[in-house]
C-alpha cells in the first residue's frame, strides 16, 4: 500500500519534458493528461503495490528489520532523484520546505513500512491488505481528533462498519495465533493515515518528499533495530536483491506512476482506484503460492471494502452536488 495527499476535487495532472531553464539547468515542466490516462497511471501502481505481499514471501533468511532497511534504501535514491528532477536540481529545497509536518509524515511511514513488513510475514496477505484498507477510515478519526476536521454521517457509518470488519478478523487471527500480524497490519494503516493527517496539517501538497523522509527515516529505524536486535544486514543475496527492488520500483516506482495519475482524480475516485491492490494481492499469493484466506478473513474483508466503496461512493455523489466546505472523506 501506497502513501499519497489526496485531494477532495480533481485538478490537471501532468505529461512531462524537460524544459531549459538557462544556465545549464533544466526543469521538468508538465502538461495536462486525459482522465483515462490519469486512471490508468493510478491503476498501474496499484498493481505494483499488489506484488508487495508475494515479493516479501519471497524473501528467505532476512528479518523484517533488514528487509525494512534494504528496502528503503532500494527507495531513497529513486525518490531522491524524482525530487531533484521535478524541483530544477534544488531537491533539498523543496524536502526543507516540508518542515515539521515532512517530519511527523516521515516518521508515521516508518511506522507504516515497518508494520506492513512484519504483517506480509506473520499473517495472511489477505489479512494483512484488508486492514491496510481501512487507512481512509483511521485518517477520519485521525483528522478529527487532531485537526477538528468534521466527518459526514457516511463516513461515521463506513467508520463503525469498517470497526466490525475488523474485530471478525482480528478476532480470527486471535484464534489462528496471527494476532501479532494483525495488529502490525493495523499499526501500518495507523501510520499511513498520520502520514495523510501531517501534510493536511502542514498544507503540504506535495507529498513526495515527505515519502523521501520517510524512507531516509524507515532505512535508518531498520539499521537501529538491526544493531539492537542483533539482526545482521548480511543475508542472503537473493533476498537483499528482492527487498531492494520492492524500494526501487514496487514502491517508488508506484509513488511516481500514482503523483502523475492522481492529480485528475477526486479523494474519493482514488479510493476506489486503490481497492485493485487489496483485491490484487491475494489473488497473486493463491496463483503463486497456493495461500487461501479463511471465511471470517474474507467475510471481515469484504465488510471493510464495501465501507470504504460505500464512503468513497458517498463523496463522489458529493462532488457532483456541489458541497460547500468539504469535511474528511
Amino acid at each position: 500500500m501506497a502513501p499519497a495527499a489526496r485531494r477532495n476535487a480533481p485538478a490537471a495532472a501532468a505529461r512531462c519534458r524537460f524544459r531549459d531553464r538557462g544556465g545549464g539547468r533544466t526543469r521538468l515542466a508538465c502538461r495536462a493528461i486525459s482522465y483515462r490516462t490519469g486512471a490508468l497511471l493510478c491503476i498501474l501502481a496499484a498493481i505494483l503495490w499488489s506484488l508487495t505481499g508475494l515479493a516479501v514471501r519471497q524473501i528467505e533468511g532476512v528479518g523484517t528489520w533488514a528487509v525494512l532497511f534494504w528496502r528503503s534504501l532500494g527507495a531513497v535514491p529513486v525518490l531522491g532523484l524524482w525530487i531533484a528532477i521535478r524541483s530544477g536540481g534544488r531537491p533539498w529545497r523543496q524536502i526543507r520546505a516540508t518542515g515539521i509536518a515532512g517530519v511527523a509524515g516521515g516518521l508515521c511511514l516508518v511506522a507504516a513500512f515497518g508494520g506492513a513488513i512484519f504483517a506480509f510475514q506473520a499473517t495472511l496477505i489477505a489479512n494483512a491488505v484488508f486492514l491496510f484498507s481501512a487507512t481512509p477510515l483511521i485518517a477520519a478519526v485521525l483528522g478529527r481528533v487532531l485537526l477538528a476536521e468534521p466527518v459526514r454521517p457516511a463516513t461515521g457509518l463506513a467508520i463503525a462498519l469498517a470497526a466490525l470488519g475488523v474485530f471478525m478478523m482480528v478476532r480470527d487471527g486471535l484464534e489462528a495465533g496471527a494476532m501479532a500480524g494483525n495488529i502490525a497490519a493495523l499499526i501500518s494503516a495507523a501510520g499511513f493515515a498520520g502520514f495523510s493527517v501531517a501534510l493536511r496539517a502542514g498544507g503540504l501538497r506535495e507529498a513526495m518528499p515527505v515519502s523521501f523522509l520517510g524512507a531516509v527515516f524507515a532505512a535508518t529505524a531498520g539499521a537501529a533495530l538491526m544493531a539492537a536486535t542483533g539482526q545482521s544486514a548480511l543475508a542472503p543475496l537473493p533476498g537483499i536483491a528482492i527487498a531492494v527492488a520492492m524500494g526501487a520500483v514496487l514502491l517508488a516506482g508506484g509513488m511516481i506512476l500514482y503523483t502523475l495519475g492522481s492529480r485528475v482524480l477526486s479523494a474519493a475516485e482514488a479510493t476506489l482506484v486503490g481497492q485493485v491492490e487489496v483485491i490484487l494481492a491475494p489473488l497473486w499469493v493463491w496463483l503463486f503460492l497456493g495461500e487461501t484466506a479463511s471465511a471470517s478473513t474474507l467475510t471481515g474483508g469484504a465488510v471493510i471494502v464495501t465501507a470504504i466503496l460505500m464512503n468513497a461512493l458517498a463523496g463522489m455523489r458529493r462532488l457532483r452536488h456541489g458541497p460547500g466546505v468539504a469535511p474528511l472523506g
